[in-house]
């Protein structure tokens, strides 16, 4: 392919991106004007979102937040279910599938069993039934709502990927922005994701001037550590990454997310016989899949030594709906991610969110009415 194919692309779309921009301009605008209705709740709603398509660590930043707030306060999340098979809107139990309720929801309510998870494709209907619920949720996160406006969200963060500049970005179909950077303005809070861990300070500096910080708004780099491997399926055998080191296995890594590549790389930590098969990001696994799989893993095996799958939690919900052999379930395993905050300023970070709810639940005394 000629290298020069990308910029000819874009320049084709250019004009569909004005369109696109146009569209978006007036929607915030009549937003902004009140013309469209923004429906607040006696209660404190922390949106999480960004503006670009594709992964920025939405689903770890939401379990760190649930996993701040849900010993002090009844929280709920509440999402739209991102290609589950159902329309209505679902309380997620521990027995849900990835089909009803989607993928990272499932992930959540696993992780998570006390949290009450829920999806609707209409959040100001979700969050109604939300607030009715017994015993009563005190907190409420949005997953991937900055773009809905509907809901008059009192604390916003905003994700912006740390290789996926803004300022170096363009507008769909051109790019992958869901609307202009400078609408990085309504956000409270930005977190700058997968951020690397020896970044200098100077390049920290540079990196906040991009985005001219209106006053009052907070901005922290965060970056994402693995975990444990969990089993994807419960009736297997659960080993840890020094075990499959220590066994020189080789590694299979299966993934349908928006961005592989770090999932990879901690596969080569592993191991140095590597093998990969990707998909789509929210890929709906099939029994042609599994049998791809389960063929490749035979392959790497072949000679005898161990054989180590690895997945994300995400995928996992997904593939858990198969029964393959027992020897691939032993073998399966899903790595955990953590939000880690650069500089310390995690300390930061949590007092602003436990003060915001803190000062807007239902029985303080400072809460006004709507957020």
């Amino acid at each position: 392919m000629n290298k020069t194919n990308p910029h000819r692309w874009r320049i084709l779309l250019t004009p569909f991106t004005w369109l696109y921009g146009m569209v978006i301009w007036i929607r915030n605008t009549l937003y902004d004007n009140g013309i469209f209705k923004s429906t607040g709740f006696n209660l404190p709603i922390i949106s999480v979102g960004n503006i670009t398509v594709g992964g920025t660590g939405k689903t770890p930043h939401v379990e760190y937040l649930i996993n701040l707030l849900e010993a002090e306060f009844q929280v709920a999340t509440l999402s739209r279910g991102y290609k589950r098979k159902t329309r209505d809107f679902r309380m997620a139990s521990t027995s849900s599938t990835a089909k009803e309720i989607g993928d990272e929801p499932m992930q959540i309510k696993k992780r998570f069993p006390g949290t009450s998870v829920a999806v609707d494709r209409h959040r100001v209907r979700g969050v109604d039934r939300l607030v009715k619920q017994d015993p009563p949720i005190e907190v409420i996160i949005l997953d991937d709502a900055f773009q809905h406006r509907s809901i008059k969200a009192g604390l916003s963060i905003l994700l912006v990927d740390f290789t996926r500049p803004l300022d170096h970005d363009r507008m769909l179909p051109a790019g992958w922005l869901r609307e202009p950077a400078i609408n990085s303005n309504r956000a409270h809070i930005i977190l700058v994701t997968r951020t690397p861990e020896n970044i200098k300070p100077i390049e920290m500096r540079e990196y906040v001037n991009r985005f001219r910080l209106s006053l009052g708004q907070h901005l922290y780099f965060s970056t994402m550590r693995y975990g444990e491997l969990v089993p994807v399926f419960p009736d297997s055998a659960q080993r840890d990454a020094e075990w499959f080191k220590e066994m020189g296995a080789a590694v299979l890594v299966v993934s349908g997310i928006a961005n592989p590549l770090p999932l990879r790389e901690y596969a080569h930590r592993i191991s140095t016989r590597v093998s990969e098969l990707t998909y789509p990001d929210h890929h709906r696994y099939s029994s042609r899949d599994m049998d791809r799989i389960s063929s490749q893993f035979k392959k790497l095996g072949s000679e005898g030594k161990e054989v180590l799958v690895l997945t994300t939690e995400k995928d996992a919900m997904r593939l858990r709906e198969f029964n393959p052999d027992q020897p691939l379930k032993d073998a399966f395993h899903a790595v955990r991610i953590y939000v880690h905050f650069l500089n310390e300023d995690n300390e930061e970070f949590d007092q602003h969110i436990k003060n915001y709810v803190n000062s807007n639940k239902r029985s303080s005394i400072l809460y006004q009415g709507e957020d």
